[in-house]
């Protein structure tokens, strides 16, 4: 509430200059008779003023004052007059109450403890597990004489403890390590006091076995929140004259009995959940094993991130000799973890998992798993514990902030570096505990209320002594955006960078790994060949010049993608022959440097397969088109015609026109792979470019590369027609040519290795005889095939003209007439089904549509098939089935033959164009999916049969595509090379280790379609 200005008092005004946000509420706190004796005292209100909160502390300072008048041996006036006369009360009483409203409740519950607050005593400087295990007992013993159970009792005496540990925190007295690790240290009284209160409950069970309390994550490694889930494992044996069984059994119900002390909520609150899931199995495993049974387990079924939980795991309750045991037992496991086969690929999952699980709306909040948050860190530093501790046992320290000063004193990792990132991730924490105990209450996002962000800031100002008149909620902001940006440098900084300083000559003190550690963290981050990788580093960054300085600059993101990648060898070595094609043109580097989406394009490109590095590497200077928001565009037909046309005009003759006419295609075919490869095509229907890892629409992706491919391929084409008729006739040809594009060139539906199915058709010029024009067509249709054939190493256009009437026994070219004559005539029923995918591509424009008036009664035939057509139509299709699936090949695999494949799916679709396309003017398209979703809508399928063979053709497109870029050579089937299998898996959006669900969901998705093609096709 906030009085008009005329109607503030004196003291109104100087509780606002305090920092009270409620003058007019805390001028009526002070006034009550609680506290009205000291209204006015100006140490009280210096004091109230400096807390995070003052309304919060006035609140809570009045709350336990009235609380001790209700008590009968209550002593307020003693409370009073120790907090103006003794300013370690002061600070430390006031300052809890300001930043914790819960402890405030607390306090108001059980007023005497504030007593806890009033000395500095030794032990209370530097408190230990046995001094908190002493001051539970005695706690737990008075509020027991009180009428507390047991369990509550520990409770009560928990936030007794509690509350001297935040005093210290929120005074600066202690730092944030400090804290965590006296919050480690009670949580291990805290379980021991539980565990006995179990024994106590149960002394049979007790007296049966022995149980040791394993603590994990941050409990374990003395680096606790306030507010955190315990982590523990329970190993247990028998004791003399006891069963394995019995003792498992007995061990079992006490921790189970401990677990719920811990977790339950009652009246007094709860302490923390206590979380066994990081025990072999999880959840689904019995919560108490033996020893043996624990290694038996670690040795056969662990997955790597239960070796890198176990990094942190100590003894920390129960039998400690057994605990002991244990740990001494699993660390030889731990420390070989980074040895297992699918080491790399299983961080790399649990790096996405842990992205993934933030819900969307708080990723911009998240302190703990966002980017630049906790995670980023406690993360990179396990996985250069894991690499680097298999021979240095110095590394091998259960807290992030030892392992972090552990691996600068060994020279891991650089001391600016650590020192930078022990300062970021201190501040994280800080501001993490800040949050959490506030209401004591597991949260790691940044508040949102600007009240909340700014008593966050006013206590962090106190904490991390930010200079006089820091705005706190601006402070807070800044300093937050500031440290998360240190971090986001640490996957780059900390376990890149070094192998770079392992090869180059820096500056003396630089970090510096030997050969055989490089090769190790090579090997570690998935590279096959360390030894080959480490030679291409030092190619590229060794030396003095400015071209090795800014490679030493890049290479350590680009390590970092490469390593992404499905072949990280192949994205270093293509990145090394591109960088020595263009190493001397000024624009490279800088490019690389100053456009970070041209780095990460230009790594996600090189390491994706063969394909899109061949392209490049004949035209490194398409570099550029990686840098450019509109450079991956596609350009569409018109555009690339008119420029294959210049150049082929430009050029002196037919063989030096159709080098012309490779180069432009060659661009276009990288320009076309690379937006694929990085994700431009398919997201939100969007042809910018993306996200590598983001969700893609596949449909709208295989759309996209079939346009912009039989768009490149045809303005090929028409450049190579062009090169003919110039070099033998000038300008003009005696007779009017045009090429017809069939097949998947006709429907736009090409791929990257696909041939140019083509038909050639000519028609005299007026008063040109037939005989002279015909030779003339010959001769161009001749000369384009021979230099569209020409031998070169880029991508080949295969012309194919075998759809031609009498197929290869038939003439080349034929003029309109003849055509007109032949299908009047002879024509039969498949090829009228080839023609349903013709179109003009090149040449006579006029001639192509007076082409396709002519085929459109063939294709599209009046009343539709016969029934004779039909069958004819269904015996060609299982002839083919039979005939021309290669040996050998899988049926179910087979992307073009096989079961549900591209030809299924588009023979269905034909046969419903040719019968019902005279009716129904939407299916007259030479698109395969255009023709799917008229004939659905015009009624003549199921949508969801319509669907399953969408998808299906779709998904069987998108492998060939896959296949095409990984392999640099066409294919119809998946590669047996487990690396190019995993890229093509990548390709489809299948994370590393999921090849199987990707060729479970091909077969599955294909199996439904050929269900539908034997009910639609052959009527089944």
């Amino acid at each position: 509430m906030t009085l008009p200005e005329g109607r503030r008092s004196s003291a109104y005004t100087r509780l606002l200059k305090y920092g009270f946000t409620d003058p007019a509420a805390a001028e009526r706190r002070l006034e009550a008779p609680p506290l009205a004796a000291r209204r006015g005292d100006p140490v009280l209100l210096d004091a109230l003023g400096a807390t995070a909160d003052p309304d919060l502390a006035l609140h809570g300072l009045v709350r336990l004052a009235e609380a001790l008048d209700a008590r009968p041996d209550g002593d307020r006036q003693a409370l009073l007059d120790t907090l103006v006369t003794a300013k370690p009360l002061r600070d430390r009483l006031l300052g809890v109450l300001g930043a914790s409203e819960a402890l405030g409740d607390h306090l108001a519950r059980h007023p005497g403890d504030w007593h806890a607050l009033v000395t500095y005593e030794a032990a209370d400087l530097n408190p230990g597990v046995p001094e908190f295990e002493k001051a539970l007992a005695d706690g737990a013993r008075a509020r027991r004489e009180a009428g507390l159970g047991p369990a509550d009792a520990l409770r009560a005496a928990y936030r007794r403890c509690l509350l001297t540990i935040a005093a210290r925190d929120v005074c600066g007295t202690t730092d944030i390590a400090q804290t965590a690790a006296e919050l480690a240290d009670l949580a291990t009284a805290t379980l021991r006091a539980a565990l006995a209160i179990a024994a106590e409950e149960q002394p049979a069970d007790a007296s049966a076995c022995r149980l040791a309390v394993i603590g994990m994550g941050k409990c374990g490694g003395r680096e606790l929140n306030y507010v955190s889930d315990v982590d523990v494992v329970f190993v247990a044996e028998a004791k003399e004259g006891t069963g394995e069984g019995p003792a498992l059994q007995a061990a079992t119900r006490l921790a189970s009995r401990m677990m719920r002390v811990c977790s339950d909520v009652t009246p007094e609150g709860t302490i923390w959940p206590v979380d066994a899931n990081l025990r072999p199995e999880g959840r689904n495993g019995p919560l108490v094993r033996t020893l043996s049974s624990h290694l038996a387990y670690y040795q056969r079924w662990a997955k790597t991130w239960e070796f890198q939980a176990l990094l942190k795991a100590r003894p920390v309750a129960g039998d400690l000799t057994l605990g002991r045991a244990y740990t001494d037992a699993v660390a030889p496991l731990v420390w070989q973890a980074a040895e297992r086969e699918n080491f790399v690929p299983d961080v790399q999952q649990m790096r996405r998992r842990v992205v993934a699980s933030i819900p969307a709306g708080q990723v911009d909040r998240e302190l703990k798993l966002g980017p630049g948050g906790l995670r980023d860190v406690e993360f990179a530093v396990q996985l250069l514990q894991l690499v680097h501790g298999r021979g240095d046992a110095t590394l091998r320290a259960s807290g992030t902030l030892d392992a972090l000063t552990a691996l600068a004193a060994g020279g891991y990792v650089g001391r600016s570096d650590a020192a930078a990132f022990d300062a970021a991730y201190r501040f994280l924490r800080t501001v993490e505990h800040h949050i959490q105990l506030h209401r004591l209450r597991r949260t790691h996002l940044m508040p949102e209320a600007e009240t909340d962000q700014r008593r966050l800031g006013r206590s962090l100002a106190r904490v991390l002594q930010w200079p006089p008149g820091t705005e706190p909620v601006d402070g807070l902001g800044r300093e937050w955006k500031r440290h998360a940006r240190e971090v986001r440098r640490l996957h780059e900084k900390l376990f890149y960078r070094p192998l770079l300083d392992a090869v180059a000559q820096l500056e003396p003190g630089e970090i510096r790994l030997s050969a055989k550690e490089a090769g190790n963290r090579l090997q570690a981050l998935g590279y096959a060949d360390p030894a080959a990788a480490l030679r291409h580093l030092e190619a590229l960054a060794s030396g003095v010049s400015r071209k090795a300085a800014i490679q030493r600059t890049l290479l350590p993101v680009l390590l970092g993608w490469f390593a992404d990648s499905a072949d990280p060898d192949a994205g270093l070595l293509n990145f090394h022959k591109v960088s020595d094609a263009l190493g001397r043109t000024p624009w490279y580097l800088r490019l690389l440097r100053d456009e970070g989406a041209a780095a990460e394009n230009l790594a996600r490109v090189l390491s994706a397969g063969r394909l899109a590095p061949d392209l490049l590497l004949r035209a490194p200077e398409a570099v550029a088109l990686l840098g450019d928001p509109e450079g991956l565009r596609p350009r569409g037909e018109e555009a690339l015609e008119q420029e294959t046309l210049a150049a082929v005009n430009r050029s002196g003759d037919a063989e030096a026109a159709i080098v012309a006419v490779r180069g432009v295609r060659r661009r276009e075919l990288f320009r076309t792979a690379a937006a694929d490869i990085i994700g431009a095509y398919g997201r939100n229907g969007s042809h910018g470019t993306g996200e590598p890892n983001g969700e893609r629409d596949p449909h709208v992706r295989v759309d996209t590369v079939g346009d912009s491919v039989s768009e490149v391929n045809a303005a090929a084409v028409a450049g190579a027609l062009r090169a003919a008729v110039r070099a033998e006739w000038g300008d003009t040809l005696p007779t009017r040519f045009a090429v017809i594009g069939m097949g998947r060139f006709g429907g736009h539906e090409q791929g990257y290795g696909s041939d140019a199915d083509v038909l050639f058709v000519h028609e005299p010029r007026e008063g040109v005889p037939d005989e002279e024009a015909a030779k003339a067509a010959f001769a161009v249709a001749g000369e384009m095939r021979r230099l569209l054939q020409l031998p070169t190493t880029d991508p080949p256009l295969h012309i194919d003209a075998d759809l031609r009437p009498e197929g290869k026994s038939g003439p080349i070219v034929r003029s309109l007439a003849s055509y007109a004559a032949y299908y009047r005539r002879w024509s039969l029923v498949w090829e009228s089904q080839a023609l349903l995918r013709a179109r003009p591509v090149a040449g006579d424009a006029g001639l192509g549509r007076r082409f396709i008036e002519l085929i459109d009664p063939l294709r599209y035939p009046a009343e539709g098939l016969g029934e004779d057509a039909v069958r004819e139509i269904r015996r060609l299709k299982a002839r083919m089935e039979s005939e021309r699936l290669p040996r050998g090949a899988d049926p179910t695999t087979h992307t073009k033959l096989g079961r549900g494949g591209l030809s299924d799916v588009e023979w269905t679709v034909q046969l419903l164009q040719m019968r019902h396309a005279w009716a129904e003017p939407g299916l007259r398209t030479t698109r395969t999916r255009e023709a799917l979703a008229a004939a659905c809508a015009a009624g003549l399928l199921s949508g969801e049969a319509a669907a399953i063979l969408d998808d299906a053709w779709v998904l069987a497109t998108s492998v060939r595509n896959a296949v095409m870029l990984v392999r640099g050579r066409s294919g119809d089937t998946f590669p047996t090379e487990p690396r190019e299998l995993a890229a093509v898996g990548r390709y489809l959006g299948y994370e590393p280790g999921h090849v199987g669900d990707m060729l479970d969901d091909y077969r599955r998705t294909t199996r439904r379609a050929r269900a539908v093609v034997d009910e639609l096709f052959y009527g089944a």
